[in-house]
């Protein structure tokens, strides 16, 4: 069984008490491999490397021109490994081969974007009295804070870490538990590129432990969080006891609004998709699909069809759906189904014959109609559930889209172009899709979320400028 260290100061460190917790294989429920259980003094010396790097070491004196270097030479590594870390990615979260091989195209593509970005972030020549020359420069915050989930690791690791470093910030990683084992091989894989030792540390550890000890260090000089609203919220407290900023991405409960005209055959594979990739445990899975009433009996006959013949197997099977992550999140989903007893189970997908009997399955459920107010609608579920309710008319599709806590992805069908505009613009979510549905946008694309969303943007250029400040200087040259 594999060992993982810590990687600090371009080191493989241990545990200084010696402990290591092991990563269980979702797909048949056994440990495949071990890591390093980080904790408070792991977290203190990666801070101190990070700050070390950043004032006096190499990683500080680089050009953004070099560190962008850096990063497109971490996509062309990332591609020549692309197999095992498919494979690696895979075993780690459970997902089906064909979506782990995605995460890492994904890895690979942030990195190159950044890569490309870290020398074209430019500052602002501001107009001001006759005698007076005003110019505003990005600088980076300092040492920033990763909290990264199970659920995609690779590519969050390539959205936050790849922005920050562009943009000349020494990191501090902290992963995920349940999975997280990409990010020590490519942090690894940044030193072989020439990243100087520093500049990117890595502590697996436990949330309550590691994690905590990150968000409360006080050294940090901003934080990037990918996770639950519970743990938002203390990340947020957190940043908020040392008055530095934070990047909260929580969850959401996403709507697929589905007028009469909309062209099914087009929404309808895209819709399924957009609840089953990764087995449901999506941020922005669109896990409720809003169909106007006149066409509902139609479109949900249609979805279920398509939910029947889902399959659900182990990763290495590559269909359909993986496993949960572990059992947690398995007993929890099945709590959410059994409270559901209420409903109407229009369809449900089937697992494939001799599974490992410890692993985290659970079908592919599809709910209907429900009403707006139940609680299947209102709480994230985090698994591959989909309920769908119908709406009269165009106001009463985004009273209902808007009608929960979330806010961080909706998608829009219909040709009426006039509709998708005004639909679009009424919605209250970071990202509106039309015609389409990105369950979180391409790398390209400014993600975030607006109220139990989270604040802030991830992805794109956007991210280049969460992770920088602005500082305005102001000669008087007489």
């Amino acid at each position: 069984m594999q060992s993982y260290d810590c990687l600090i100061d371009g080191r493989d460190v241990p545990a200084a008490d010696g402990r290591t917790f092991e990563i269980v294989c979702p797909s048949d429920g056994k440990p495949f491999a071990a890591a390093a259980r980080g904790g408070k003094a792991e977290v203190d010396a990666a801070v101190a490397a990070a700050r070390r790097a950043l004032e006096t070491g190499d990683y500080g004196r680089m050009t953004p021109t070099e560190r962008g270097r850096v990063l497109s030479r971490m996509a062309e590594a990332v591609r020549d490994r692309h197999a095992e870390l498919t494979a690696l990615e895979a075993m780690d979260c459970g997902k089906p081969t064909k979506q782990a091989a995605t995460d890492i195209n994904c890895l690979a593509r942030y990195l190159e974007f950044y890569g490309a970005a870290a020398d074209k972030v430019h500052g602002l020549q501001i107009p001001f009295l006759n005698d007076w020359l005003v110019t505003g420069i990005r600088e980076p915050h300092g040492v920033t804070a990763h909290i990264i989930p199970w659920n995609y690791p690779a590519q969050i690791f390539g959205r936050s870490v790849g922005a920050a470093i562009a943009m000349g910030n020494a990191c501090v990683l902290k992963p995920a538990e349940d999975a997280g084992l990409t990010c020590l091989e490519v942090a690894k894989l940044a030193l072989d590129c020439g990243l100087p030792a520093g500049g990117l540390n890595v502590v697996p550890g436990i949330g309550e432990e590691a994690g905590a000890a990150l968000a409360h260090h006080p050294d940090i000089d901003f934080i990037s969080f990918t996770g639950s609203p519970e743990v938002g919220t203390l990340i947020q407290k957190a940043a908020a006891e040392r008055t530095i900023g934070c990047t909260l991405e929580l969850g959401g409960k996403s709507a697929q609004v589905v007028f009469a005209d909309a062209d099914l055959d087009h929404a309808l594979p895209i819709i399924t998709n957009a609840i089953i990739q990764n087995a449901g445990q999506t941020c922005s899975a669109g896990s409720r699909v809003l169909i106007e009433s006149s066409v509902f009996d139609a479109v949900t006959a249609r979805l279920a069809e398509r939910f029947a013949d889902l399959r659900v197997g182990t990763h290495a099977m590559d269909l359909d759906l993986g496993p949960l992550i572990n059992r947690q999140q398995h007993e929890r989903v099945a709590r959410f189904v059994e409270r559901a007893s209420d409903l109407e189970l229009l369809a449900e997908g089937r697992l494939a014959g001799d599974l490992p009997a410890a692993g985290f399955y659970a079908t592919p459920r599809l709910y209907g109609p429900v009403s707006p107010d139940h609680y299947l609608a209102q709480e994230e579920v985090f698994g591959p559930v989909l309920v769908a309710i119908p709406f009269n008319d165009e106001a009463d599709a985004v009273r209902i889209a808007n009608g929960t806590a979330y806010g961080l992805v909706a998608g829009v069908w219909t040709k009426d172009g006039a509709r998708q505009l005004r639909v679009a613009r009424r919605l209250k979510a970071g990202q509106v899709y039309v015609n389409g549905y990105g369950a979180g946008g391409g790398i390209e694309l400014p993600f975030g979320g607006v109220k139990r969303s989270g604040h802030g943007r991830e992805k794109g250029f956007e991210a280049l400028y969460e992770f920088s400040q602005l500082k305005t200087i102001a000669i008087h040259h007489g």
